[in-house]
């Protein structure tokens, strides 16, 4: 496990808490818009010792409710001892996930070891690998999902590009979410792409158009009642 990063303080990564974030290196998908490269492609040595972040929430114990751990994707390399730590110090947990370890996230959750579960959905099942740039499992994604939607707190979340996502691929997501969970998922996220002009992993995304609010309503409203709860990240 390498830590590639840590903010020291946020109030919007994890709802309703003042958190830290953790960065780790490293992910398995490879989607062209990803605002993390660096994460990804980097097979450098971490910037933070564990030793050095426990030692930081040590000190933030009673500053600070939670600890949100990010990535690149986190499960692919994250030491649950490490985690266990955290949990010690009397700190909620959320994870953010692609969905591609299930055995992984099994295992923390039966250890209750987070608290808080974010997944990334990259699109409609026939357009999945295609937009995260790799072959996908999709038992291990539907897998992911079940557990999640089972777990109860939990966020999924997609990011809307305009070369992968139209009207129709949002109404076949949410059917193909709705098929999965056996009902309607909890909590639901549509959230805009935006340029990042520090890098991304295909350059070619720097000539993508931005995604306004109106066109992300415009999605929300045509699903809006197949899930408990849906909402926009401009």
């Amino acid at each position: 496990m390498k830590i590639a990063g840590l903010q020291k303080v946020t109030t919007i990564d994890y709802p309703g808490e003042v958190a830290c974030t953790i960065f780790l290196h490293g992910c398995n998908f490879r989607c062209g818009f990803c605002y993390n490269p660096d994460l990804v492609i980097k097979d450098s040595e971490g910037e933070f010792s564990e030793e050095d972040v426990l030692n930081f929430l040590e000190k933030r114990v009673g500053k600070l409710d939670a600890v949100c751990i990010t990535g690149g994707e986190p499960l692919m390399t994250l030491d649950l001892d490490f985690v266990r730590k955290i949990k010690d110090l009397g700190y909620k947990i959320k994870i953010d996930t692609n969905g591609s370890f299930p055995d992984k996230l099994r295992e923390i959750i039966s250890e209750g070891l987070v608290d808080y579960i974010a997944m990334d959905i990259k699109g409609d099942k026939e357009n999945y690998s295609k937009i995260a740039g790799v072959d996908i499992d999709l038992d291990k994604i539907e897998t992911s999902i079940k557990m999640i939607h089972s777990f109860g707190k939990y966020e999924f979340r997609t990011t809307i590009v305009d070369r992968f996502h139209d009207m129709n691929s949002v109404i076949n997501l949410r059917k193909w979410m709705n098929e999965v969970c056996g009902g309607k998922p909890k909590r639901f996220f549509l959230q805009g792409f935006k340029k990042n002009k520090e890098g991304m992993i295909d350059s070619s995304f720097l000539k993508e158009e931005d995604i306004d609010e109106k066109f992300l309503r415009e999605l929300k409203e045509s699903v809006d009642e197949f899930f408990n709860e849906i909402e926009i990240r401009v």
